[in-house]
């Protein structure tokens, strides 16, 4: 029985966000907490219409909150219209067209910074070139790239046409591209000559045929001159202005590939506006977003990681961030640490392998380093051990920079349980409380709730607007997992 399962964890340190940090937070104190947990127990649906309202600009405002005719394929805000990628990009211009968007920092060391401005224009300019190579609304794109500025641009050009786009992770092999190619019947694949990580050249476009390439290594490549495109030539010409195609809040905007339990690819999909309000929330709930922050996610955006918390979510709220090419260990393990200290980084985002790689490499290193602009961090992708915890907290933040720690899937697309920064205390190994309006439980075999230190299965008991739509082109898997939990009413997490 699951409800035998007792916790292993016995941690009692706790930590209480400071005074200062409270006072400045989006989400200050327990009070603010419970009063939006409050709020959307007294209206599921009211309240993330609010929020809704509140954090998207819609081209035409909805009217159906949402839809559970069909449940668990379950439709948000599905009569409004809008665009992700105004959402990222136009609606900034009138207010920091000169603001600094990405911080790019290639392998070698290279800064390159992007203003709004700029990167509008960069996007309008490929989506344009897409267009003209008859890429439309509806249409997949799938995306095979390294981490750069390039890769923000393809992504938000698609989003800004209607295409969905399928990022694949460019450490993949070819084998594993091909599959989600065929998968999702993709009609182009945007990709590179080249990616470099750690100073070591890794070829990208011998994997893939009928292309558009990025020229990033200047290596030699093959190429049919009736299908490959270079992208310097495919955006010649193109203007540097694009009206955005306006979709429903229901448009997929993207597909992401999870191997699951069978080890076969599963394409998740998600929505437009659903997912678009989840990443905007947790950076303003989460991360505590304000405008002077330089924020830095690791991740790369072949995970949902990067998807959310790199191309979307810190754009949608006019953030400045950082964006890497290479390693944490290259050309030594203080990369990471004299990045932060270049940049005055002052949220950093990253996963707890990386953080106990760096202890062991060096768990002194960021002593030698000027973090005092760090005043949040964060961990993603998996749990972190109490000891790598306690190294972050006093080491990297000084004793003085809470942590949240993220639990959430590429199913969820955004934060589900995770410290609010200004509102919780935190214990060393917990991911702590679900954020407002996501309910979740702890339920036994039968879907009762089990209490204490008690185990069972994690589910979330209502819709959310940032939850996967479908399995691409296989929704049974979908409908038995919902159907699993369908006792108590929850969604299988």
């Amino acid at each position: 029985m699951s409800t035998s399962i007792d916790s292993v964890l016995h941690e009692t340190r706790v930590f209480q966000p400071t005074e200062a940090f409270v006072r400045q937070a989006n989400v200050s104190g327990m009070a603010g907490y419970k009063a939006l947990c409050d709020e959307a127990e007294r209206d599921h649906e009211g309240f993330w219409a609010r929020l809704a309202r509140e954090h998207i600009v819609w081209h035409k405002p909805f009217r159906t909150v949402l839809n559970q005719k069909d449940a668990p394929f379950f439709k948000w805000f599905e009569d409004g219209e809008l665009n992700v990628s105004w959402n990222c990009l136009d609606k900034h211009l009138a207010t920091q067209a000169d603001k600094t968007a990405l911080i790019f920092e290639a392998d070698d060391g290279t800064v390159t910074r992007v203003t709004y401005r700029e990167l509008h224009g960069r996007v309008c300019q490929f989506a344009n070139a897409l267009k003209a190579r008859n890429i439309k609304k509806g249409d997949r794109v799938v995306i095979y790239m390294p981490m750069s500025v390039e890769v923000v641009v393809a992504m938000q050009a698609c989003a800004r046409i209607g295409a969905i786009h399928s990022v694949v992770f460019g450490g993949f092999s070819s084998k594993s591209l091909n599959e989600r190619i065929e998968d999702a019947k993709a009609c182009a694949v945007i990709t590179a000559d080249a990616q470099i990580r750690g100073g070591k050249l890794i070829p990208l476009k011998s994997a893939v045929h009928s292309v558009i390439v990025y020229r990033r290594a200047g290596s030699e490549v093959q190429w049919n001159g009736k299908l490959d495109a270079w992208w310097h030539d495919v955006i010649a010409g193109q203007a540097m202005t694009c009206e955005p195609e306006w979709v429903s809040a229901e448009h997929p905007l993207f597909i992401l590939y999870t191997s699951g339990s069978t080890g076969k690819p599963k394409g998740v999909q998600h929505s437009s506006g659903g997912y678009l309000l989840g990443a905007v929330l947790t950076m303003q709930w989460v991360f505590d977003h304000k405008p002077s922050d330089i924020f830095w996610c690791t991740a790369d955006v072949g995970w949902v990681t990067g998807h959310s918390y790199v191309t979307y979510g810190p754009l949608a709220v006019g953030g400045t961030e950082v964006i890497f090419e290479g390693i944490p260990t290259h050309p030594d393990a203080g990369r990471f640490w004299r990045m932060i200290q270049q940049h005055q980084v002052t949220t950093f985002y990253t996963a707890p392998t990386a953080i106990r790689s760096l202890i062991k490499l060096g768990g002194d290193l960021p002593k030698q380093y000027d973090l005092s602009s760090l005043r949040l961090l964060g961990t993603v992708g998996e749990p972190i051990n109490p000891e790598a915890w306690m190294w972050y907290y006093t080491v990297v933040g000084q004793s003085r920079c809470p942590i949240v720690d993220t639990w959430w899937q590429t199913e969820t697309g955004c934060h589900m349980i995770t410290p609010l920064p200004g509102a919780m205390p935190t214990k060393p190994g917990s991911c702590t409380l679900p954020l407002p309006g996501i309910a979740a439980a702890i339920v036994d075999e039968a879907g009762h709730d089990v209490h204490g230190n008690h185990g069972g299965f994690l589910v979330i008991k209502r819709p959310f607007p940032s939850q996967i739509r479908t399995i691409w082109g296989d929704p049974e898997p979908t409908l038995r997992t919902a159907t699993k939990t369908a006792t108590s009413g929850s969604w299988a997490a």
